[in-house]
């Protein structure tokens, strides 16, 4: 008894710093930073991607920009699939692109050239997302068709920045 009240005091100030260094309850907040990237895996590879969700921002893509960091790429989300088309206007950068169905699963890459503004379709009429990546990145990181993207992190940060999921057509 007498060793416990010894170490009272020190028991007591203890517990007041853990009590001020605990965690404090937050969310996470939704960023509506255009600039921003995630790391969201395609295979079993981790890339950091920004994303696309507006029109306005699907139109701008990579134009302007003068290099694209290794492993880094552009990821446009488009609320209902469809047949999409891409041209690399004010674009200096050699890029492929992915198209990926509602599953999340690639089904298609095509090259785009540095300024080349004759569009690159895709086949299929089921495209709800595609990649840009540095033109020979899929091939040199052995990813092919049939590579599905973990849409649940997708979708985690589609919601943090600020996109509503609802409005998006995902499927499993």
């Amino acid at each position: 008894m007498h060793d416990l009240l010894a170490y009272g005091p020190l028991l007591m100030i203890t517990a007041l710093v853990l009590t001020g260094c605990k965690p404090q309850n937050t969310t996470l907040q939704p960023s509506k930073n255009a600039d921003h990237y995630f790391e969201i895996s395609l295979g079993e590879l981790a890339i950091q991607l920004q994303l696309a969700l507006t029109p306005e921002q699907h139109a701008q893509g990579l134009m302007f920009r003068e290099r694209l960091p290794h492993n880094h790429g552009m990821c446009f989300i488009f609320q209902k699939p469809a047949a999409r088309s891409f041209w690399m206007q004010n674009t200096s950068i050699p890029l492929d692109i992915g198209y990926f169905n509602t599953a999340g699963e690639l089904i298609e890459i095509h090259r785009l050239y540095p300024y080349d503004e004759t569009g690159v379709p895709s086949q299929s009429q089921q495209i709800l997302i595609a990649i840009e990546m540095q033109q020979g990145w899929f091939a040199q990181n052995k990813i092919k068709l049939g590579a599905r993207l973990d849409l649940a992190v997708l979708q985690q940060a589609l919601i943090l920045r600020g996109g509503e999921l609802s409005s998006y057509y995902f499927s499993d």
